[in-house]
C-alpha cells in the first residue's frame, strides 16, 4: 500500500455530508484508491460500487461488505454508468475534467455530489502541479451552476492532512429546497 492513511482515514468534508445522502442510498466512489470513502459509506449501510483503475487498491476492498469494488479504465473508456444511477458520487483527489458533466447525470431525483480536489496553487506544495490536474478557481462551482443546489463550497488552502490548495463542494439535485434534510 502506497498511503495508509488514504486506507483508513475518510475526508472530514466527505464525513460532514455523508448525512445528506438518504438512508440506504447507492453510492459511486469515484477514483475511490484503497476505498476510505467506500468502506465509510459502508459502515454507513450504504451499497457501494467503488471503482479505480488501480487493481491493487481494489483488491483491498475484498470482502467488505456492502462494497462491490469494480476495475475501471476511467480515462480510456466510455463512461460507465446510466443517468439517475446513485445518490450520491464522492470523487476525492481525483480531476479528469471530461468526466464532470457525467458525475452530475450520474446522479437521481435527490442525488448529493461530494467533489473534494486540488486546484490552482497547489503546485508549491509538491503534487498534483500539473494544470491539467489542478482546479481552476470556482470551477466546482460553475459545473453545478444550474443543475444542483450548493449545499458547501470550500477553496483555499488547508494544513491537514498536509499543506495544499483544494476546492470542495457539496451539492444537491433538487428543485425543493424543503426536501434537504436539515444539517
Amino acid at each position: 500500500m502506497n498511503n495508509p492513511h488514504e486506507t483508513q482515514t475518510p475526508s472530514a468534508w466527505v464525513t460532514r455530508w455523508a448525512p445528506l445522502v438518504r438512508p440506504g442510498g447507492t453510492v459511486l466512489d469515484l477514483a475511490c484508491g484503497f476505498g476510505r470513502h467506500a468502506r465509510h459509506f459502508a459502515a454507513l449501510g450504504h451499497t457501494v460500487l467503488a471503482v479505480d483503475r488501480d487493481a491493487e487498491a481494489l483488491a483491498t476492498l475484498r470482502g467488505v461488505e456492502r462494497v462491490e469494488a469494480r476495475l475501471v479504465d476511467l480515462e480510456g473508456a466510455p463512461w460507465p454508468f446510466g443517468p439517475g444511477q446513485f445518490s450520491v458520487v464522492i470523487v476525492a483527489n481525483y480531476l479528469y475534467r471530461p468526466l464532470l458533466a457525467h458525475l452530475i447525470d450520474s446522479l437521481d431525483a435527490t442525488g448529493v455530489l461530494i467533489y473534494e480536489t486540488f486546484m490552482a496553487g497547489n503546485e508549491r506544495y509538491g503534487k498534483p502541479s500539473n494544470p491539467d490536474f489542478l482546479l481552476r478557481s470556482g470551477e466546482l462551482l460553475e459545473m453545478v451552476r444550474g443543475k444542483l443546489a450548493v449545499m458547501a463550497f470550500e477553496q483555499g488552502t488547508v494544513q491537514t492532512p498536509r499543506p495544499a490548495v483544494v476546492q470542495r463542494i457539496c451539492a444537491v439535485r433538487t428543485t425543493d429546497p424543503q426536501a434537504i434534510p436539515p444539517r
